[in-house]
């Protein structure tokens, strides 16, 4: 029997306006979910890869969870204090997404604030979307596989629960 994944995240504001919020807690060390989502080896494991130089503050991101033929995207790296803090600004298409994370741990427990500033893009959308990423992340620190997660559970699953924050 499948369970339905509950939606975790939340309207809040950020820095740059209107985001979306989703905080997870994890089995785990503040280092070792800092390496997960900042490795290129350990990020590929969950949503893509960097290449690149990031202490020149530009590193080229590959989707690879969206499949082999995704275009490559720039990612400016605008803050990042490992292993708790990291922000970036990457181009989807026409506009920019402002992606920030932030980690602490108390005991064993790590726990994850990941944001996108909305912009003009759908919440109902953005929403799902990285729900269904920090669970890929969540399956990964648990020693599981990844592709084991659904998409279908996330979207348009979750969607009408992400519209209704908006409202």
């Amino acid at each position: 029997m499948t369970m339905t994944p509950e939606p975790r995240g939340r309207l809040g504001t950020g820095a740059r306006g209107r985001e979306v919020q989703i905080e997870r807690q994890f089995r785990a060390t503040v280092e070792d979910v800092w390496a997960a989502m900042t490795e290129p080896d350990r990020l590929e494991r969950w949503i893509g890869r960097w290449e690149g130089d990031p202490a020149t503050g530009t590193v080229t991101f590959f989707m690879t969870a969206e499949g082999d033929d995704v275009e490559p995207e720039e990612l400016t790296i605008t803050e990042c204090d490992a292993p708790h803090r990291f922000a970036a600004d990457t181009s989807v298409g026409e506009g920019t997404w402002h992606l920030r994370f932030e980690l602490s741990q108390d005991g064993e427990v790590t726990t994850l604030v990941f944001a996108q500033a909305l912009g003009d893009d759908p919440l109902g959308s953005v929403g799902p979307g990285w729900e269904y990423y920090v669970e890929r992340l969540a399956r990964t620190l648990a020693g599981k596989d990844a592709a084991d997660v659904d998409w279908d559970d996330y979207y348009p699953a979750m969607s009408d629960y992400y519209e209704a924050l908006e409202r």
